[in-house]
């Protein structure tokens, strides 16, 4: 405690000195020195405290990966390592993948593309060339784009029923743990499919049912905060 409270002190004299401290060193918590500020863009709180999550999940609402990092991390290089963990589990790569914008760049196309996903549909940073615009308007595009974004629900799914929005352990590795305890709602993930080869059951560990996988759709990445 004496050590992060000089590690406070010494931030404090560097701010009133006019000097913003490194946001990826600053501790902003006496009883979580991981945390981290997270600049977010809204206008009620620009800035939170806390951890950021990703999670994937399918047609279903079945989680099937996640991951929580300290700071801002990038979005981008997140996603192909996480279409590989699933991957691996399942013994075979999604068919579709979207995310959000903050995920869209050429070589993560290029990736997805390499590991086996047939379809990639995330809309492009900045403003995209012709070429571009006109593959972002395709219908099957537009379609897994709107889908994702029904995904918003399953977020607040996950920060009202399992404490996503706020941790109660400390420390990186805890507020892993604590995101770790999610699982899916009974009944969540189980209406009967005209195709029985896209549903995923939820077990011990994910699975393919018999020969196929749904898709697998990235959650954009939410903040975790502690307590």
């Amino acid at each position: 405690m004496i050590e992060r409270t000089a590690r406070i002190v010494a931030q404090t004299r560097t701010r009133l000195a006019g000097i913003t401290p490194d946001s990826a060193t600053r501790i902003v918590s006496l009883h979580d020195p991981d945390a981290r500020p997270i600049a977010k863009g809204r206008l009620g709180k620009p800035v939170e405290f806390g951890y950021k999550a990703q999670v994937l999940d399918n047609e279903d609402g079945i989680v099937l990966d996640y991951t929580v990092e300290q700071g801002n991390p990038p979005d981008a290089p997140q996603l192909a390592h996480a279409i590989g963990r699933i991957t691996q589990r399942t013994g075979r790569a999604p068919r579709q993948a979207t995310a959000d914008r903050g995920y869209g760049e050429a070589a993560v196309d290029k990736d997805l593309h390499d590991l086996g996903v047939k379809t990639v549909a995330i809309p492009r940073k900045g403003r995209p060339g012709p070429a571009r615009q006109r593959h972002e308007h395709r219908p099957a595009f537009r379609k897994l784009v709107k889908w994702r974004t029904g995904a918003e629900g399953r977020i607040s799914h996950l920060k009202n029923r399992y404490s996503w929005d706020r941790g109660r352990l400390d420390g990186l590795t805890g507020a892993r743990t604590w995101c770790g305890h999610l699982r899916p709602q009974p009944g969540q993930g189980h209406r009967p499919r005209r195709d029985p080869n896209r549903v995923i059951r939820s077990r011990k560990q994910t699975r393919p049912h018999r020969s196929g996988l749904s898709i697998a759709v990235l959650v954009p990445n939410r903040f975790f905060r502690s307590k």
